[in-house]
């Protein structure tokens, strides 16, 4: 397996979606606490990269298996592992590798913390499998975008908060929502690369027999949604920066709304995966990339 097929096969391009809220949760922590566990840090991040790496090698790998006969052209033109005639055997030992390897560190953590990161790294493993394995994987349901936005976006933000709470601090109920808040941005725009792979790819759920959001709302009424996920993103911002969650400098962040409405056009006009899922993608790149820009400045300068 080439390092090309590798990247492809754990979807390397989507994993901003996890760096993403990592970094708005170390950004309010700063700004709320002004206190960073480093070190910690360095465990929660390379444990994270792992196991969405796991998730998303699981989530090529399911799909492949459970591909209907009818399917069979989508899974040798379309599916990574297919197209390569890759190793089902190897590709199981991978998953295997990483989602324990993200276990042991996930193990370490919890023995330097306490039992609330144990919660939250049993949910997100759960969701994680369950994503693309069951009888009824949740990428398949009417959920897909409401569960990958909140877990990747809102719990892996949670968990760097709590990593990152000085010794007289405790995760409360005010905390939780502050987090939620601040979470708004990477949320929306994580759930939107879910949707726009569902809207893309409605004709072929339908040959896979997926009945996701769009199956049962339509396209038009989740194409209006894919647009003001992004307002509301945005407007999550501004109110966390006004309630000083967050350093003024991540109102930069709205500089980057020219870049999303262009793309979020490109997309509205035609929904074809190979061609404009890619603008989903862009969204979330560039909307992170000026968040962790400037949440650094904020760090910086504050």
């Amino acid at each position: 397996m080439s390092v090309s097929v590798f990247l492809e096969l754990v979807e390397a391009k989507a994993k901003i979606a996890s760096v993403f809220p990592f970094f708005m949760g170390l950004f309010y922590a700063n700004t709320v606490f002004h206190h960073v566990n480093w070190s910690l840090m360095g465990l929660f991040f390379v444990a994270m990269l792992l196991f969405n790496m796991a998730v998303d090698a699981h989530d090529n790998y399911s799909d492949y298996r459970h591909a209907t006969a009818e399917a069979d052209e989508w899974k040798q033109q379309t599916n990574i592992i297919g197209v390569h005639h890759l190793s089902l055997g190897l590709i199981r030992w991978l998953i295997i590798l990483f989602a324990g390897t993200a276990a042991l560190i996930g193990i370490v953590m919890v023995a330097l913390t306490g039992w609330p990161l144990l919660v939250m790294g049993m949910f997100c493993f759960a969701v994680g499998y369950f994503y693309a394995a069951g009888p009824r994987p949740i990428s398949t349901t009417p959920f897909g975008e409401v569960t990958s936005g909140l877990t990747m976006g809102f719990v892996i933000c949670l968990i760097t908060v709590y990593l990152n709470l000085p010794a007289n601090q405790t995760l409360t109920w005010t905390v939780f929502w502050q987090v939620l808040l601040v979470s708004g941005l990477a949320v929306f725009a994580i759930s939107n690369i879910m949707l726009a792979n569902n809207l893309s790819d409605a004709d072929e759920d339908r040959l896979l027999k997926r009945k996701t959001i769009v199956y049962y709302v339509g396209k038009p009424a989740m194409l209006k949604v894919f647009s003001w996920s992004y307002v509301l993103g945005y407007g999550c911002l501004i109110v966390s920066v006004v309630l000083h969650l967050l350093p003024w400098f991540s109102l930069l962040v709205l500089l980057s709304a020219p870049i999303v409405l262009k793309n979020t056009r490109y997309f509205l006009v035609k929904q074809v995966k190979k061609e404009t899922f890619k603008y989903a993608v862009q969204n979330a790149l560039v909307i992170a990339l000026f968040s962790i820009i400037s949440g650094v400045l904020g760090m910086v300068f504050n």
